[in-house]
């Protein structure tokens, strides 16, 4: 008799354990991953909404991008968490009950994106949209409420670190201030904007040793001597914009992801808004995901090494331009050669070299090219809502160095600030590449 009673308790706690499974196992289908797709464009559609200068966006996708991974780290043993390998980052808590991984990650992105963004309201209102939709399939109760509490204190933990890396602080450094010094940077039609972000190289890198690592060889020294190097340079941009052909045209738009165009209507003033060239990558990171049909754990790990490249290519990147300080096309072309050009995208407002886009663009597609293989043809649809067509790309590096060149096509950037940028920024993605873990396998990132 007290042996059926045993072998009645264990089948009971068997039916328990398999019952638990199965609730988590339910619970986890209906978190669908384009919850996550949709937490990272909304998040995008604020940045643009709220006008984030490009290096303080790229900020804004890594820390949210970073707590999902993490989440999800903890959650799937063949994933490896990135602290201790993250400049600051330390272990996040362990859940305190049953949780749903991919709920607590939707929290967690969704409640750390919100403190970093000014119009939080947006973020809230998404956030909720799909919860409710997660609520309408069934997950209620006690595992729904330890997932949410589990991705706030996962939240609270990055947010704590994100204040440690220098940027309130950063709010608060002077400006930039303009130089009288022959070949330096000036403020350029239509707005003459104030440089943004001249202090950006005092922000803790996430991967790199320091905002230095990467320093390029030293541009090409200013002169207006026909002669020179610098002025044939100047040329090469007057010339190219003046004769672009429909293609190139095309591909300037394409990439143009300046945040800061101003329309000018007689005495009227009115900003264009538009995606981020960060922004354009994360774009291009869900649709490695979905072209390559990425689980959510994947997902998560996709968004966060292209985030962290991303950011760190700008504190590379800004370091050196705040450096040399170089003067735009623009400027020099309308005060020595021909007053009435201009360039066919509106100039941005910092120093010239190197190219923000050849730099971020070289990391970021490192990064996805370690996840998913140098021959991933892609359809890039990302700024479709705003209006521009689809182009086509047979790798990362490809779009990378298409990124690059339409810099040259819009007459903001000589050859050097590009080819040296890509240099810069595919050392660097190399080197987060190579430096950071995912997976516990050994193995640096699975390709497809």
């Amino acid at each position: 008799m007290k042996t059926c009673r045993m072998v009645i308790s264990m089948l009971a706690l068997m039916t328990l354990f398999f019952a638990c499974q199965e609730t988590q196992e339910t619970g986890r289908e209906v978190i669908k991953l384009e919850y996550l797709y949709g937490s990272m464009e909304n998040l995008t559609d604020v940045i643009v909404h709220d006008i984030f200068s490009p290096p303080v966006a790229s900020r804004i996708y890594a820390y949210p991008s970073v707590a999902a991974y993490e989440i999800m780290a903890q959650s799937d043993s063949s994933y490896r968490s990135l602290a201790g390998q993250l400049k600051g980052l330390k272990p996040i808590p362990q859940p305190q009950g049953e949780i749903i991984p991919e709920l607590a990650a939707l929290e967690a992105f969704n409640e750390v994106g919100k403190n970093l963004i000014f119009s939080e309201d947006r973020v809230i209102a998404y956030r909720d949209s799909i919860f409710q939709l997660i609520r309408n399939d069934g997950l209620t109760g006690e595992i729904y409420d330890n997932s949410i509490a589990y991705g706030d204190a996962v939240a609270a933990h990055i947010m704590l670190w994100s204040s440690e890396d220098n940027y309130k602080q950063s709010r608060t450094f002077m400006k930039h201030t303009i130089s009288n010094r022959e070949g330096t940077w000036q403020p350029t039609p239509p707005a003459y904007m104030e440089a943004i972000e001249p202090h950006w190289n005092s922000i803790r890198p996430f991967a790199i040793d320091s905002a230095d690592q990467f320093t390029p060889e030293r541009p090409t020294e200013f002169s207006t001597d026909k002669d020179s190097k610098f002025y044939q340079e100047v040329m090469h941009v007057y010339e190219t914009v003046n004769n672009l052909n429909e293609e190139q045209q095309e591909i300037a738009s394409f990439w143009d992801c300046n945040p800061y165009v101003m329309n000018v209507r007689g005495h009227v003033m009115f900003a264009t808004k538009k995606i981020t060239p960060g922004g354009h990558w994360m774009g291009i990171a869900k649709i490695a995901t979905e072209t390559a049909k990425a689980d959510f754990a994947k997902s998560t790990m996709t968004y966060a090494l292209t985030s962290i490249a991303l950011a760190d290519g700008f504190i590379s990147c800004w370091d050196e331009k705040y450096r040399s300080n170089l003067i735009r096309p623009e400027t020099v072309i309308n005060r020595y050669i021909d007053e009435e050009w201009v360039p066919m995208l509106q100039t941005p407002p910092f120093p010239e070299y190197t190219s923000g886009h050849s730099v971020i663009s070289g990391a970021a597609g490192e990064a996805l090219t370690s996840i998913y293989g140098d021959n991933f043809h892609f359809v890039d649809d990302t700024e479709a809502k705003y209006g521009l067509p689809v182009r086509e790309f047979d790798s990362f590096r490809d779009a990378s160095s298409e990124a690059a060149i339409s810099r040259l096509y819009g007459g903001i950037h000589y050859m050097p600030a590009i080819d040296n940028g890509v240099k810069q920024g595919r050392a660097l993605g190399n080197y987060i590449v190579d430096k950071l873990s995912f997976r516990t396998d050994g193995k640096k990132q699975e390709v497809q």
